[in-house]
């Protein structure tokens, strides 16, 4: 999967955020709702217009995210 080939960000729309190419879904959305538990099945029938590929698209985004940015962890 190349998230590349979804996920646009452009200036004039979303203050550039990224998001799901031809919609207006930002692509945290959908990371924060898997994060909090919902369903792909959920994800789709409250944003009809997410793309099917969109799901692993934001996660395949948040995979390089992660390797490319250190983050800091508070010690446990």
């Amino acid at each position: 999967m190349r998230w590349q080939d979804h996920i646009v960000a452009t200036a004039d729309t979303l203050h550039g955020w990224p998001r799901f190419r031809n919609t207006r879904i930002p692509v945290a959305v959908v990371l924060d709702n898997l994060a909090a538990g919902v369903s792909a099945e959920e994800l789709h029938a409250d944003y009809p217009t997410l793309p099917k590929e969109a799901i692993p698209a934001a996660l395949a985004y948040a995979a390089d995210l992660a390797r490319e940015t250190i983050v800091p962890i508070p010690a446990a």
